[in-house]
């Protein structure tokens, strides 16, 4: 009987474990608050390396709570280059052998705009997404040329297009005229020419110093304002916002902007052989369960910044699960440990 019993609950924990998606998304909305109220305390002071210091530190002491067989693949570099959240580092609770827990592959970008959280500027974020093993593409720490639009826009923009037919495109299926979009462009001198290609076309364009990716975000979600994103950024970022962009129905295309021998040597010993394929989201975070989950540093299009008071913090989140369908916003009051803390509603 015993044998029984215990055969019973090991089949019940592996299909427990089986679906990360309700097992470990409120497991994730606690690391990525938990990293941004960290660096929300450096924001203004002009740090932005400690700032992320502090953000990556927090989500890796949080991440050892969660009870899963997580594996970094995306992350803070390599091993030799972070002390922690690098590339191939185990995380997650420690659990005896035979234990079933879910195994996940983790992408996280802790600190998200380090300068906008430096300087106190809108659109800082703390970010990860997560998936079975094999979900998320370990790109490498490159850029990546991309194009990202909203669920109407879908298969309608191509990267390789002239910029005056991508935006003619989004406008065609957006229903208004090219002068009525929004494009965000990261402000670098390599967009020169992209920028000076969208003006002519007729649109408008919002120059961000930082975080392409929650304006990839934005792009894919209606009323926001924001239309498409241009532009090439980085790798990494770009496979996170696949996996928002998956969870949200939008479209998205990125190319590894390969231009080094020693980039070229490192992607073939990722097993990636051809430096020009074009990817689309479903190729960047391919995993059947995926989670995305993001809170805002200082203020963004989608999410508040965290805001301290007298009794506690707030903090403004946002997670996302492919497979069960779901967006949800998180506003939380984290109460200070004190007996006359009060909830006031701010």
């Amino acid at each position: 009987m015993a044998s029984q019993s215990g055969a019973v609950t090991k089949s019940k924990a592996k299909s427990f474990g089986v679906n990360l998606e309700t097992d470990l998304a409120v497991e994730f909305i606690r690391v990525v608050e938990n990293a941004a109220i960290a660096s929300a305390h450096t924001m203004g002071q002009g740090e932005r390396k400690f700032s992320d210091h502090v953000a990556t530190e927090a989500m890796r002491k949080t991440m050892d709570t969660v009870p899963m067989r997580g594996t970094i693949v995306i992350g803070e570099g390599e091993r030799d280059e972070a002390p922690m959240l690098y590339i191939g580092e185990k995380v997650g609770a420690e659990f005896p052998d035979g234990t079933v827990v879910p195994e996940v592959d983790i992408a996280v970008d802790p600190l998200e705009g380090t300068n906008l959280c430096a300087t106190g500027a809108p659109g800082s974020i703390t970010v990860l997404a997560a998936s079975e093993k094999g979900g998320l593409l370990n790109a490498p720490d490159c850029y990546m040329d991309k194009i990202v639009v909203g669920p109407s826009c879908k298969g309608k923009v191509h990267l390789d297009a002239p910029v005056k037919d991508n935006l003619q495109a989004i406008a065609d299926a957006l229903e208004r005229d090219v002068e009525d979009l929004v494009v965000i462009v990261l402000d670098r001198p390599r967009h020169a020419k992209l920028i000076a290609e969208i003006r002519a076309a007729g649109a408008r364009i919002r120059l961000i110093g930082d975080g392409d990716l929650s304006a990839g975000i934005a792009a894919a979600v209606i009323g926001t304002g924001v239309h498409a994103v241009m532009g090439s950024g980085g790798a990494p970022e770009g496979v996170l916002t696949a996996a928002a962009i998956r969870c949200l129905n939008g479209y998205m295309e990125g190319r590894l902007v390969i231009n080094t021998p020693a980039l070229e040597h490192r992607i073939a010993r990722m097993g990636i052989r051809d430096k020009n394929k074009i990817y689309v989201a479903e190729e960047l975070a391919p995993g059947k369960q995926m989670i995305f989950a993001a809170t805002g540093v200082t203020d963004g299009a989608l999410l508040r910044g965290v805001r301290f008071f007298g009794e506690g913090t707030r903090t403004s989140s946002v997670i996302m699960t492919l497979a069960t369908g779901k967006v949800r916003f998180i506003d939380s009051i984290h109460l200070e440990k004190k007996p006359d803390v009060k909830v006031r509603f701010l």
